[in-house]
């Protein structure tokens, strides 16, 4: 070998081995830092120009900000205001009315006479303002502090922004305080704007957008004394007028609604950056539910995706977890997800669509079926025995035997289960049967066969059931059991060459047989990114459900301490770094927006993964727990599944030994296990 070659060689090795060393540690120089439980806060300094985005929901409303502070340490701000279930036409997908407002369209605002930006009146960037942003807030409730100063003094600035909880409106407040030893005057223009979609453009329209200011005229403010002043958006259908809230009612209104999510499924770990990560995605995930004609539906957000349910989004990943958290608004947009797929069965056994869209009059099939049965049944059974409601289970049955029995109907030559695409639709290839959909299928086909001991099934049926499952474990190992990239893990689909990230999923539902180069090859260089595991080996494209799944799978498998620096690593890039504080959906498509659904499977990662909860029925489970070696205690508290609201506590007893606490209303039972040992727990 030639020396130049020797030296390539040892160069990419050592690249490869510092990569892999250094990758899973937490940033040095993060944005943004924890201000209290509940919120972060990003104090500006000298990494100016900073852009991000967020977004914020409520049952008819939700707000994309996108925020950020210029050169000159101003403001800089843009509105989207989505309202779900005003529908244009075509009413499709995508069809929610939306409008962005800039802040050239603000009404005007002046400070002792003197315009409060002169840039925004002029429309042009700020060189020197007079504003300077001095903090950031995130709590549910997005917050920027800016000061004005003169030679007469400062004027504070807190300025606020967030969905009502149950209407069509969006509500911008603004508190000035003034700082000064002489009084001042804040003045802000009146100002009423509507517009009005074409009506042949709209769904039952006419529909109106009106932007409405609250609190505007000259005030006088004697030092030390505010203002509030208001903006409100808001639609409005056919010859409704607008609404006149009370502004300090909805902000309390939203305020109760973070804390009643707040207080459900209370994560507590010695680790405050992951404590606080998980009440970000679990309110990211709660909120993100609106009420439609068609009932409650989990809308992914993101403007595009509202007022609709997706076998994926909602039926897999979100729903499951809402069965563990107990909020009564979550729980109904999950019987109600189920209920419309449902609709769709059929004696023929054709394929339920991928999606039910704007509020249930229309649905999306465009990539055929993606393995959605597979979703549909997996997600089902599971939330029905987290939910622990037995006549709720008996409504879903139905739903899951179809989707079963499809899947059955569905199963090639080979033994595994037939897709004409997955949940990526056609980005990356996935052959005629994909890795994913055969192991969902699995993990439904173990459910049912204890969900449906619960309900009285035939035993003949669950047997059969039973049956399957075996089988198919064996199918999966033969059919995508492969060593690719020199990583005894699964090839994606027959003709796959190169890793793909969802050779995560069978670790979730439970099939080990090549978890040590699974891992190994998620973990690796050829897969794992500072953006968490990319869609394939050689792409930069990453889609965080597949790094969700990944964190959830490892620790079922048992590698607490490898999952847990990369867990960390993770966590710390989203709650903290450049674009904060959610999980996102993907890169480069979209953005990096802040879809709920991955949120819910954020929080799976500790209820499923850490705590290794497995619901076996409608007051039981399995835990295993996955303590960290460097904590002595973890816990869940205030959770509402398997019909009961307990506590579950894990505490280090000594070397290789664990107790594990549930404490309910009426009863507490501590039990001793092995370190990664399964514990059956009935309620």
């Amino acid at each position: 070998m030639k020396l130049q070659t020797r030296l390539f060689f040892c160069a990419l090795l050592l690249h490869n081995y510092v990569y892999a060393q250094t990758l899973p540690t937490a940033e040095n120089s993060n944005r943004w830092a924890i201000n209290s439980p509940g919120s972060i806060r990003w104090t500006i300094d000298n990494r100016i120009p900073h852009e991000d985005h967020i977004e914020m929901a409520g049952l008819k409303s939700a707000i994309w900000l996108r925020y950020g502070v210029d050169t000159s340490g101003a403001s800089v701000l843009n509105r989207t205001l989505v309202f779900p279930t005003f529908r244009l036409i075509p009413n499709n997908t995508h069809a929610s009315m939306m409008y962005t407002i800039g802040d050239k369209d603000l009404p005007r605002i002046f400070i002792n006479n003197k315009p409060w930006r002169e840039d925004i009146i002029a429309g042009a960037p700020s060189k020197s303002s007079p504003e300077k942003v001095q903090y950031i807030t995130h709590d549910g409730i997005t917050t920027l502090v800016s000061t004005f100063t003169d030679k007469d003094g400062s004027m504070l600035l807190k300025h606020s922004f967030f969905p009502s909880v149950d209407k069509p409106l969006l509500v911008e407040k603004m508190v000035f305080i003034n700082n000064r030893k002489t009084a001042a005057t804040v003045e802000m223009e009146g100002m009423q704007l509507y517009r009005n979609p074409s009506p042949e453009k709209t769904s039952d329209g006419p529909l109106h957008f009106v932007m409405n200011t609250s609190g505007s005229g000259v005030k006088q403010l004697q030092p030390g004394d505010s203002t509030i002043l208001y903006i409100t958006y808001q639609a409005i259908r056919k010859q409704e007028q607008p609404v006149m809230a009370d502004l300090a009612m909805e902000e309390i209104s939203r305020r109760n609604r973070i804390t009643g999510i707040e207080d459900l499924m209370q994560l507590e770990t010695p680790d405050t950056l992951l404590n606080t990560a998980f009440h970000f995605a679990k309110l990211r995930a709660t909120e993100s539910i609106y009420l439609t004609k068609g009932g409650y539906m989990h809308g992914p957000g993101g403007l595009r995706y509202y007022a609709a349910i997706w076998a994926n989004d909602q039926a897999e990943y979100v729903n499951p977890f809402f069965g563990f958290l107990g909020d009564t608004i979550a729980l109904k947009s999950g019987m109600n997800s189920y209920r419309w797929f449902a609709s769709y069965m059929n004696p023929a056994y054709n394929a339920i669509p991928s999606s039910i869209v704007a509020e249930g009059d229309s649905n999306w099939h465009g990539a055929r079926d993606r393995g959605d049965m597979a979703m549909i049944a997996y997600g089902a059974s599971r939330f029905a025995m987290a939910q622990g409601d037995a006549d709720s289970a008996r409504v879903l049955w139905p739903l899951i035997e179809w989707c079963l029995e499809y899947l059955q109907k569905n199963i090639n030559q080979d033994g595994v289960v037939f897709s004409n695409s997955d949940e990526l639709e056609g980005r990356f290839p996935a052959g005629k049967a994909n890795l994913n959909t055969s192991s969902l299928y699995y993990d439904a086909l173990c459910s049912a066969a204890m969900l449906g001991q619960q309900l009285h099934i035939p035993a003949k049926q669950l047997a059969d059931y039973k049956s399957r499952a075996a089988v198919l474990k064996k199918n999966i190992d033969k059919y995508f059991g492969a060593t690719i990239e020199g990583y005894n893990t699964y090839r994606y689909y027959a003709e796959n060459t190169v890793l793909r990230a969802w050779i995560a999923t069978p670790l979730v539902t439970g099939i080990m047989d090549r978890k040590e180069g699974t891992i190994d090859a998620l973990f690796s260089p050829k897969l794992w990114t500072e953006d968490g595991v990319a869609s394939q080996s050689g792409d930069r494209t990453f889609w965080d459900r597949s790094t969700l799944y990944a964190l959830r799978g490892v620790l079922a498998a048992g590698e607490t301490e490898k999952a847990m620096k990369f867990l960390e690593y993770y966590s710390n890039r989203r709650l903290l770094g450049e674009h904060v504080p959610y999980p996102v959906e993907a890169y480069p498509e979209g953005n990096q927006r802040h879809l709920s659904a991955e949120s819910g499977l954020y929080c799976r990662i500790f209820t499923e993964g850490m705590f290794g909860m497995r619901p076996t029925g409608l007051n039981s489970f399995d835990c295993t727990p996955r303590l960290p070696v460097k904590w002595n205690r973890m816990a869940i508290k205030n959770m509402h599944a398997f019909g009961k609201k307990f506590d579950l506590v894990v505490n280090r007893k000594s070397a290789g030994k664990l107790v594990v606490t549930v404490t309910t209303d009426t009863n507490v039972k501590a039990y001793t296990i092995n370190d990664n040992a399964t514990l059956h727990i009935t309620l």
